[in-house]
């Protein structure tokens, strides 16, 4: 006879085969997806291994990202009561709103205020003062002007510069314009700026410290006729240039045109002084007191082609044979023409088939015309003009197919081919001229050399420049103390 114990027995047992059961289905199903090769040893311990690092990991984590949040507590805003601000501290103090403009050209006073947001009134008011309108009427453009205009007030203050040494403050009030005067620090300093050609002269002369107007008169006044700049440069020639430089509070604010230079080309020295003869323009002269510049310009129209010389010819025009007793330059309209040489303007004006027409005095016999033009730069009559200044624009006027220049030159009311002529040398200088010249020189190359020696010291200088310049120095002292 079966009991109630024997039947729970059963089932206990029932319920272990199936639980054998199942674990052997699942083993075999698992089994079908692994090698079946079984796992080797190290497997086993990189397994265990890696088990053993992901628990830590679940166990460490959650800790740390616990312990990295801040505890934010609320804050609290307790008010403070200030201290009442003086009356005199409420309004502004001037010159904590300054803004500076530069002149634009073609730019008017008008404009100007108008841009800043001051009314006419105020500039009308400013005029009033007659040095300040005359100085404000005299700007150009590059000058500066600075406005004491805080943000949505009326002008309180305006400064420029009157000349380089003083500022001019103009204080505006509801009564009045007040002016103050500022003296500023200025001095003015002798430099010698030396550099290497390199591979431009343009850029070593500017890392130097030249001036565009500075290098302009190197290659354009001094050296343009001993140096062929597009050719005779390498990178080893060196030049040094004597200049006065103004500084102001400690800023270099303008450098002075060139007083002095030497240009050192293939041991080659070449040297220019600028110096004024008495009554006269300031010239560019040899160490020895010889003019740098030629009495005159065999061509005196740049970018031009030679379309006809001197002698007869067939006239375009005329269709006869007739004289053609100047040179004719072929240009585009409007090419600039400049004086062949130092003259006083004898006339201007229309003149039968020359047209528009410039006639210049070079004194000694010698005049020079210029026909054909197509408008006159601002010359008259009676004017003393120098070498290479703008006399007109390349024109078509007169009797003439094409826009060129006609160029005569004339000796004694003779007419001479201007490719031909024997030009006469500049006259050089002599006497106590050239005795004060030399003094210049003297102390211009010395300043030179010194410079030079310490800069090109350990860059080895061709002995031969070495030597021309110091002997220069030497010749020039010599002259000195006999005159």
């Amino acid at each position: 006879m079966q009991t109630h114990g024997d039947g729970s027995r059963r089932k206990q047992r029932f319920r272990e085969r199936l639980d054998v059961l199942r674990e052997s289905a699942l083993h075999h199903h698992v089994t079908r997806h692994l090698p079946k090769s079984s796992w080797t040893r190290r497997q086993w311990i990189h397994a265990s291994l890696f088990t053993t690092i992901g628990i830590m990991v679940a166990t460490i984590v959650p800790g740390f990202s616990t312990a990295m949040k801040p505890e934010i507590k609320p804050l609290a805003t307790v008010p403070l009561a200030l201290p009442d601000m003086e009356p005199h501290k409420l309004v502004a103090t001037p010159g904590d709103n300054w803004q500076s403009i530069s002149v634009r050209p073609g730019q008017t006073l008008s404009a100007i205020f108008e841009s800043m947001g001051v009314p006419a009134g105020t500039l009308h008011r400013i005029l009033g003062n007659k040095d300040a309108a005359a100085a404000l009427r005299r700007l150009h453009p590059g000058d500066e002007i600075a406005f004491d205009l805080p943000e949505g007030g009326a002008l309180r203050a305006l400064r420029y510069d009157r000349d380089m040494a003083t500022r001019i403050q103009l204080n505006v009030t509801d009564d009045s314009v007040e002016e103050k005067i500022i003296k500023r620090d200025v001095s003015v300093r002798t430099a010698v700026l030396s550099g290497k050609v390199g591979g431009s002269l343009n850029r070593a002369a500017r890392k130097a410290g030249l001036t565009a107007a500075n290098i302009n008169a190197l290659t354009d006044d001094i050296f343009k006729y001993d140096i062929d700049f597009n050719s005779d440069l390498s990178p080893n020639d060196r030049f040094s240039v004597v200049v006065e430089q103004t500084w102001r509070e400690g800023q270099l604010v303008a450098t002075g045109p060139v007083r002095a230079a030497t240009f050192t080309v293939n041991g080659a020295l070449h040297s220019g002084f600028r110096f004024a003869r008495p009554g006269g323009q300031p010239e560019y002269f040899t160490a020895a007191g010889k003019p740098l510049k030629k009495s005159f310009i065999r061509m005196p129209i740049p970018y031009a082609r030679l379309s006809s010389r001197f002698g007869a010819r067939n006239h375009p025009i005329l269709g006869k044979m007739r004289m053609h007793k100047g040179v004719d330059y072929a240009a585009a309209t409007g090419t600039p023409i400049m004086a062949a040489g130092d003259a006083r303007v004898q006339f201007v004006g229309q003149q039968n088939g020359y047209g528009n027409v410039v006639i210049l005095d070079h004194g000694q016999g010698r005049t020079t015309l210029y026909g054909h033009m197509s408008r006159f730069s601002k010359i008259h009559r009676g004017d003393r003009i120098a070498q290479g200044t703008v006399i007109g624009y390349v024109g078509s006027t007169g009797m003439a197919t094409g826009p060129h220049l006609h160029y005569e030159f004339r000796v004694n009311g003779v007419h001479r081919n201007p490719l031909q002529v024997t030009l006469p040398p500049p006259e050089p200088l002599g006497g106590p001229v050239l005795a004060q010249f030399k003094t210049q020189t003297s102390n211009a190359l010395a300043r030179i050399r010194t410079v030079e020696s310490a800069i090109y010291a350990d860059a080895a200088p061709a002995p031969a420049s070495t030597r021309a310049l110091a002997e220069a120095l030497d010749a020039s002292r010599t002259r000195s103390s006999k005159q």
